[in-house]
């Protein structure tokens, strides 16, 4: 049995989240106790291999802190029973939270007459830590619409077979704010920009011409090798880690060119060697 455990802040994108493992046949429990966790998954094994292998489950702040903090060692537990975990996290910057209640009206689980937004926000980071630190994936919805956010569900939990190593290779705009949630970020903007190439400047990154312009220059080769090099032999070390996945970031000014050339070539080349690749472009969305 997989399960794919949905937690994160409030605000960040969790229902939808949930309802996209839903729309993928997962049987999903939103809100469950952390301390129920493992007597859960007992009984719900048995329904689960008759409609399917995997299941979905949200927690959020509303657990008990002494329940949130033993999260680790319950999932530990769960693995050590032969199930396979995966832990998505969904966070956003501060500003986006407190603009999604200000446009919902909806109340946050922690706020109250004495208790304002911003610090229920805050005290809600802190108790979900725990999760946080034991997650494999994290997606930051600050600058993600739902539309979005269902997507990348779709595309890095898809395969409910895999349980293996998954990859987000994603292009993004400098310009736009930097992914909070990337392990990785490498900056392209030392490499000639084809916007001011005047044929180039209304294609992207993705176009045969752009990819010939930079192909032409051996800033842009070398820079392309180093960072295939990097990747081909890091991560296969991070596999050995049992990390489930990683995510690789590449920027350039405005997120049309450079970046997303680059991402779509390593995609590429490195899909002959991992069983899943997500990619991404930010800016071309």
């Amino acid at each position: 049995m997989n399960i794919v455990i949905i937690s994160g802040l409030s605000g960040s994108g969790k229902s939808v989240a949930l309802h996209a493992l839903e729309d993928m046949e997962y049987y999903c429990i939103d809100n469950l106790p952390v301390g129920l966790l493992d007597a859960f998954t007992s009984e719900i094994r048995e329904q689960v291999r008759t409609h399917g292998n995997a299941v979905g489950v949200g927690i959020d702040a509303r657990n008990h802190p002494d329940q949130l903090s033993n999260f680790p060692n319950i999932i530990a537990g769960l693995k050590n029973k032969g199930i396979a975990c995966k832990i998505l996290f969904l966070q956003a910057d501060d500003a986006t939270l407190l603009k999604r209640f200000s446009e919902t009206r909806r109340k946050h689980p922690l706020s109250g007459a004495a208790i304002p937004l911003a610090d229920a926000i805050d005290r809600e980071r802190k108790l979900l830590s725990p999760i946080a630190a034991s997650a494999d994936m994290f997606i930051d919805t600050s600058r993600t619409n739902v539309h979005q956010l269902r997507d990348l569900i779709i595309e890095s939990l898809g395969n409910t077979e895999n349980t293996g190593f998954s990859l987000l290779l994603r292009s993004f705009g400098y310009k736009h704010g930097i992914p909070g949630d990337a392990d990785f970020v490498f900056d392209a903007r030392c490499l000639p920009n084809p916007h001011w190439q005047p044929g180039l400047r209304n294609l992207t990154g993705l176009d045969r011409e752009v990819a010939d312009y930079l192909e032409q220059e051996t800033i842009a080769r070398e820079y392309y090798q180093q960072l295939e090099n990097f990747l081909t032999s890091w991560l296969p070390r991070f596999r050995k880690d049992n990390r489930s996945y990683l995510s690789i970031a590449i920027g350039c000014t405005g997120g049309q060119h450079r970046s997303v050339y680059l991402v779509d070539r390593l995609a590429r080349q490195l899909g002959e060697q991992l069983c899943e690749i997500v990619t991404r472009h930010r800016e071309l969305e």
